[in-house]
């Protein structure tokens, strides 16, 4: 499976870095990029590397343990043959043979041998000690910064769904709740239109996620993604309206389901769509 994205580029000493990755999660690092520090022709450097004994060992296991469908019968192989004047080895023969997934071949405009950020820096390492101590001084500047976004984010999205539901308790209020009820009673009514709009999203009420959960400190709200927290915002707001025109709540919950499966697919899609246009 190739990345399909960049996400980032690394300045390092020397040469920039680039960044791919399949799921904004795991980074795949250019180890072309990386090469380019010790010469012109980074295909040799990379392939001399995987030649190695070690090498063999090092992405063999990374493959048997992040790989269920690695060949282990050809990495057996490849390891006995390793050491051996005669013995070569480049990428694609790799991936081919022992259907890895550590290492990717990209071609095209941005192509190039890429591998994840655990092999990555074993290369870099042998490389050069010094120029790894960069690369991931650097790396770690990058996702500090990404985390750093992310979470101003989520606290922003986590904010504004908040005073959102104030608006929908508030219709709740005017129309739902008759004016002599208990507090108590009014409690119960609340939970359960918050419900409406956990069903809609996350398909599962706040009591069956406790329950599926119990180790958690916090509740469904609190681990929502950003993109879930926008949509929360925007589906109580919705709701409100829908509780003042009268609509029964069954009708509501179906009509709040197919407005959040809309929003979320089309707010992934532009996230996605965003980070293509970073590259």
């Amino acid at each position: 499976m190739a990345p399909q994205q960049t996400k980032e580029t690394l300045h390092a000493k020397g040469p920039e870095i680039a960044i791919y990755t399949e799921d904004f999660k795991n980074e795949y690092i250019s180890l072309t990029d990386i090469a380019r520090y010790k010469s012109d022709e980074p295909f040799i450097v990379i392939n001399n590397w995987m030649r190695g004994k070690d090498t063999i060992q090092f992405i063999g296991l990374w493959e048997q343990l992040h790989n269920k469908n690695f060949k282990p019968i050809e990495f057996d192989r490849f390891k006995k043959e390793a050491g051996f004047n005669a013995f070569t080895l480049s990428p694609q023969k790799w991936i081919e043979a022992t259907n890895a997934i550590g290492i990717i071949s990209r071609s095209g405009r941005y192509g190039g041998t890429f591998a994840h950020s655990d092999i990555a820096f074993e290369f870099a390492s042998w490389v050069s000690p010094e120029f790894k101590l960069y690369i991931i001084k650097d790396y770690k500047r990058l996702k500090n910064e990404e985390n750093s976004r992310l979470s101003l984010n989520w606290n922003l999205n986590r904010t504004i769904s908040k005073l959102n539901y104030r608006i929908h308790t508030d219709a709740i209020k005017e129309t739902i709740i008759p004016k002599s009820i208990t507090k108590e009673q009014a409690a119960i009514i609340y939970a359960h239109e918050a419900d409406v709009l956990n069903m809609a999203l996350f398909g599962i009420t706040a009591k069956q996620w406790r329950d599926q959960n119990k180790s958690s400190k916090g509740n469904i709200r609190d681990l929502a993604t950003i993109e879930q927290l926008l949509v929360l915002a925007n589906l109580e707001s919705l709701n409100a309206e829908f509780i003042r025109m009268g609509m029964p709540q069954n009708e509501r919950l179906i009509k709040l389901n197919r407005t959040a499966i809309c929003q979320l697919t089309s707010l992934l899609k532009n996230n996605t769509t965003n980070q293509i246009d970073k590259r």
